[in-house]
Formats: C-alpha cells, sequence, structure tokens
C-alpha cells in the first residue's frame, strides 16, 4: 500500500502533468521568414514583405488587434495585391474550395471576403494557424510569422492571409505555449520565444475597427489607414504612438552565438529560445542581402462593386474576380 507521503507526491506529479498538458509543452511551431513563402503556399507572391523594419518595442504576450502601432505599412503603398489572389483562386477552384471553407464561407463569397480586408505589415513575431495546400488537399499547423511579414488583417484586427503565398490565416489554439514548444524552421536574429506575440481580435461587441493606426517601418511616423482600404486613402503623417517608440537600432546581421544562447540563422537556439542580440530594427535576413528591403506594391487600384459576402445578406454572383465594397460590420474572425 502506499503511504501518505507517497499519494501526495503522486498527486502532486499528475498535478503537474495537468499543468503541462494545458501549456501543450510538446507542441511544435515552424518558423517562416520574410521573403519566402514556405511550404505549402496556395499561390506565391513576390514583393509583399519588408526586410529592413523597426519592430514593436512591446512584443510577447497577447495583444489586441486594434492597438495603435501594433501593425506597420508604407503609406500610400499596399503591401498585398488582394485582386491578384482572388483571381487565381477563381482559376483554382480546387484550392479555392480550401480557401473558402478556412474561413467558414462558400468560394463565391471570396471577393466580398478579400475586399473586406486590409494590408499591413507585422511588427512583431506573431503566432497563428497557418492553412496550406499540399497534393490536392488543405494542411495547417502552427506558426510564427516574422515581424515583417506582409498580411491582410480582418476588420477585428487579426491576420487571415499571408501575402507572399496566399495562405489563410487563423487564430492559434489556445493551449499552445510560445516558451515551452518546440520551434523548427529557418531562424532570424533576435529570434525569442518570449517575444513571440499572439494577437486576439477585437472584442466584436465594440464592432469592426473604422480606422488603423499604423507605423512607418523606420518606427517614428504613424498614419491612419482606413479599414478595407489600400493605401490611397491614408492620413497624413503623425507622430507615431507614444507606446511606440522605438528600441536600440543597434544590430548584430553576423547572427553570432553567445554565451546566452543566442544563435545566427542557422536556427537552433539556446535555452531561452533567444537567437541573437536584443534590439528592434532588423538589419537584414537570411532570405536576403543585409540591408536589403523587398519592396512593398502600390496601389493597384482595384475595381470596386457592391457584393455581399455574410448570411443576412443577399450574395451577388462574381463572375469577373473583382472585389467586392466592405460593409460596416465584418463577421468576427473563424478560430482554429
Amino acid at each position: 500500500m502506499l503511504t501518505i507521503n507517497s499519494r501526495i507526491c503522486l498527486v502532486l506529479v499528475m498535478i503537474g502533468a495537468m499543468v503541462m498538458g494545458c501549456g501543450e509543452a510538446g507542441a511544435t511551431i515552424t518558423r517562416l521568414t520574410v521573403g519566402t513563402p514556405g511550404a505549402d503556399p496556395y499561390s506565391p507572391m513576390s514583393g509583399t514583405d519588408r526586410v529592413q523594419l523597426t519592430t514593436r518595442t512591446q512584443a510577447g504576450g497577447t495583444t489586441e488587434g486594434d492597438a495603435p502601432g501594433l501593425y506597420g505599412g508604407t503609406r500610400r503603398e499596399a503591401t498585398c495585391d488582394p485582386a491578384k489572389l482572388v483571381e487565381f483562386l477563381r482559376t483554382h477552384p480546387d484550392k479555392a474550395k480550401a480557401w473558402a471553407g478556412v474561413h467558414g464561407i462558400a468560394p463565391g463569397e471570396i471577393p466580398g471576403f478579400v475586399g473586406r480586408l486590409t494590408p499591413v505589415l507585422l511588427r512583431t513575431d506573431t503566432l497563428v494557424t497557418n492553412h496550406g495546400f499540399r497534393d490536392g488537399r488543405p494542411t495547417s499547423s502552427p506558426a510564427v510569422l516574422q515581424a515583417g511579414m506582409g498580411v491582410l488583417v480582418n476588420g477585428y484586427g487579426f491576420p487571415v492571409v499571408k501575402c507572399n503565398c496566399g495562405n489563410p490565416l487563423t487564430q492559434p489554439d489556445k493551449k499552445i505555449s510560445t516558451g515551452n514548444a518546440k520551434y523548427t524552421g529557418q531562424s532570424w536574429p533576435r529570434f525569442s520565444k518570449g517575444k513571440v506575440t499572439k494577437i486576439k481580435p477585437r472584442e466584436p461587441a465594440k464592432g469592426a475597427v473604422p480606422v488603423f493606426v499604423l507605423v512607418e517601418p523606420e518606427g517614428t511616423v504613424g498614419f491612419n489607414r482606413p479599414r478595407a482600404t489600400l493605401g490611397a486613402s491614408d492620413g497624413p503623417p503623425m507622430a507615431a504612438p507614444e507606446t511606440e517608440v522605438p528600441g536600440d537600432p543597434s544590430t548584430s546581421p553576423d547572427g553570432s552565438t553567445g554565451p546566452d544562447g543566442s544563435t545566427g540563422p542557422d536556427g537552433s537556439t539556446g535555452p531561452d529560445g533567444s537567437t541573437g542580440p536584443d534590439d528592434s530594427t532588423y538589419p537584414g535576413q537570411p532570405t536576403g542581402e543585409p540591408g536589403t528591403e523587398v519592396s512593398p506594391t502600390t496601389e493597384p487600384g482595384i475595381p470596386v462593386t457592391p457584393s455581399a459576402e455574410y448570411p443576412e445578406q443577399e450574395p451577388e454572383p462574381e463572375p469577373t474576380g473583382q472585389i467586392s465594397a466592405p460593409t460596416d460590420e465584418p463577421e468576427p474572425p473563424v478560430s482554429s
């Protein structure tokens, strides 16, 4: 028979196992770098990411999608070409069906759905569920997207499309612990488990975000971008939000390994999960020459036609692949 002390120890072990299970200690997260589409892309696209970018000073933890300065961008320029994505999916019905299924819509509703999105740049390494397409079948896995990557966010401020490959994105599993997880894939300077950010969509009760407060890549200038616009309606330059004061711009492009376990671009990490010196500017990445900027696309001038995406409205046919005009209230994001 077990003694009292043995029973106590057994209970403590069981409790510890339950806590570890809640944190998904065994989760594996794939790192996806700027400038590369990654595995299982729907439709690879170039010019959507920004290699040199001043990252957000407040990184890690959970941040609401409507936080001023959470996202970046270049004033009067769009980092994505939504019309190109819509046209690609229109001509690839198998992929369109899988893509639409991720977001809980019908393939015919894709133009209206995409027309409600806003192009921005990530300013923090961000945890998502990445949905790909391989061998005629959809795939999905947790991923961390590197700061500087172009994404399309929905009306509640959550990234729902990865621009350099067209992959749909959804919220990560709430059980995943970024600190306990195992990371695979190419690393980048200053990657740290503790600075991976989870984005929480704006509360639906507040309604859709009317205007996103973005920050230019250098980190000192802000501007307003109305929801579901592509740059032509951006507001004038203004001071960046007070919470977004840039950190130390000094960098160490070689990514050399230090005594703290930080590493360079070979992907290995030390005990703390960091990969290089702690600064806020990305001087260059393993996917390009140091200091090289991946130029965003300019305003694509997409024709806008009225259409409906949601059940309470009557949908209109979208035979041309044109993007539909947004309404005031997009649906909440689909959780993974």
